[in-house]
């Protein structure tokens, strides 16, 4: 297990299926360039660290904005009937 995400911490690319088989150990080792993680061969997502001051500015705008509207919303009316 260890040689192969050795190998895979080298090349910074990692299949979905073996990342899923090795998730919990994988997030305890990512470095700060991350991972990215390949389905098909195709890169699909990256996996970084949140380093300190990141994680600090999570919630930090809570209490502090106010939506107004559907954020959802496009802006335009429509009928699905016509």
């Amino acid at each position: 297990m260890w040689d192969d995400w050795c190998y895979h911490v080298t090349m910074k690319e990692m299949p979905a299926a073996k990342f899923k088989e090795q998730c919990l150990a994988i997030l305890d080792e990512v470095d700060e360039e991350g991972i990215v993680i390949t389905k098909r061969g195709k890169p699909v997502a990256k996996l970084i660290p949140i380093s300190a001051e990141s994680a600090e500015l999570i919630g930090v705008l809570k209490d502090k904005l106010t939506i107004n509207e559907d954020i959802l919303a496009t802006g335009t009316r429509w009928n699905a009937q016509s």
